[in-house]
């Protein structure tokens, strides 16, 4: 991508559809910026789902080339998308996921690390009650942050805590001219259906409800903000490094304390909140659990020993005839193995101590396990089987699956106990650590 014009000034980004709350947002932000020296990029998205969109973009291209003419500093950055939602998958949430990750790719191309969004206190309330309408949790209703820095980008909605009405006098002031989005009547979204159908009324009876919706988003970010530092202080002494909970101590707190705390540490291993439901299935499977697992969107939990741990799951794979087991294997550099009839790949990562010695990995055979191999957990530590070792290890029987890795004669890995000791690298060598990975059969 070409650099932007006035590549010497702090660059802010301003997330420009041509609609009439962006048009005006963009408007302020550049009238601003001639003063204070700043370049604004203002960053379109191209969805490429409605008719009129290459007349959006063209009208954005015409303003901005009108606003530079002024001598304001502002250019126009733009990407076109080529959405393909799967059977069940909902393309309104897709092409907002699509154009949250097109702005941030833009903004951080063009050297912006902020990027302002034209949200407005209406927004905010219209999101509260469609979260509420939907079953949200405090979370939930919390609604949309002023700030929030995701992914190297801070993301400001400079405009929360205005009314619609103010931004439509701002437009109306200065004469913007603006695209409508023919979607924006189409009821079978819920938040159009909400604006179209529901607002008018509601408003009516309730006059100050925009802003009575817009605060109460504000206390449920507050409360929000609460739950998750005290989680934090609930996990600090059951959360290990590598993310595995301990469950005594969150079994001895209050029910509504503890799936708080479990609530948030799924959030912290997922990215994205565990479905209601399933929170309290599991709340309530896990106290008289000793090893069990659970299903949830994306992941796997596992329970083993009182210890709960999060297990993403790799592509679904098709249940296919059993190809007959890869014997051998050659491994020459850090990547993933698929290994043919053994259920999972093997993943070889580079590592400065720990590992083995890449030189002992390019002749190795696959082994199903027989009983008699003698594994040696750790330096000065003796050879036992396999079998106390995987108790001794807490090891449970679904993480045992996979080949033995032999170099020779020697035992050089174990699935669920890594490496032998007799094996492990000295200090300076090229050496890999290996990790498996079994399929998820769908």
């Amino acid at each position: 991508m070409k650099p932007p014009p006035q590549a010497d000034r702090p660059i802010v980004a301003v997330a420009y559809s041509g609609g009439r709350d962006s048009t005006a947002l963009l408007h302020a932000t550049a009238r601003a910026a001639q003063e204070q020296g700043i370049a604004v990029a203002a960053l379109h998205v191209h969805h490429g789902l409605q008719a009129r969109a290459d007349d959006w973009l063209a009208h954005c291209e015409r303003q901005c080339a009108a606003w530079r003419r002024k001598g304001w500093p502002v250019h126009l950055v733009s990407r076109r998308l080529a959405l393909q939602p799967v059977r069940g998958e909902s393309l309104e949430a897709l092409a907002r996921q699509a154009r949250y990750q097109a702005l941030r790719e833009m903004a951080l191309e063009q050297g912006a690390g902020i990027v302002l969004l034209a949200h407005h206190r209406r927004d905010q309330a219209e999101t509260f009650l469609l979260q509420a309408l939907r079953g949200a949790g405090v979370a939930g209703l919390s609604g949309m942050p002023q700030a929030a820095e995701r992914d190297g980008v801070r993301w400001l909605r400079p405009w929360l805590e205005h009314s619609r009405e103010q931004v439509e006098a701002y437009v109306q002031e200065h004469r913007l001219d603006y695209v409508d989005d023919d979607s924006n009547d189409d009821p079978r979204h819920a938040r159009n259906r909400l604006r179209l159908q529901v607002w008018p009324a509601l408003s009516q009876a309730f006059e100050h409800a925009e802003a009575a919706l817009a605060d109460a988003g504000r206390w449920a970010q507050e409360a929000s903000a609460c739950l998750a530092e005290l989680a934090a202080v609930d996990l600090a002494g059951a959360e290990s490094e590598d993310g595995r909970l301990r469950l005594a101590p969150l079994l001895r707190l209050s029910a509504a304390r503890g799936r708080n705390a479990l609530r948030i540490w799924y959030r912290r291993q997922a990215g994205e909140p565990l479905p209601a439901s399933a929170l309290e299935r599991l709340w309530r499977e896990l106290p008289g659990t000793r090893a069990g697992q659970w299903e949830t969107p994306g992941a796997r939990l596992r329970c083993y020993r009182g210890v709960l741990q999060y297990e993403p799951r790799p592509a679904v794979v098709a249940v296919e005839p059993v190809p007959a087991r890869q014997p051998t294997l050659s491994i020459r550099r850090a990547g993933r193995y698929r290994l043919v009839g053994w259920g999972g790949t093997l993943v070889a990562r580079r590592v400065a101590a720990g590992g083995v010695p890449l030189a002992r990995l390019t002749d190795l055979n696959l082994v199903e396990r027989s009983g008699g191999e003698q594994f040696q957990s750790g330096p000065g530590r003796p050879p036992r089987s396999l079998k106390k070792q995987f108790q001794a290890s807490g090891v449970p029987a679904w993480a045992r699956t996979g080949p033995l890795l032999y170099a020779g004669e020697q035992l050089l890995w174990v699935p669920g106990l890594g490496l032998d000791a007799r094996v492990l690298a000295e200090a300076g060598e090229v050496q890999l650590s290996l990790d498996w990975m079994p399929d998820v059969v769908g």
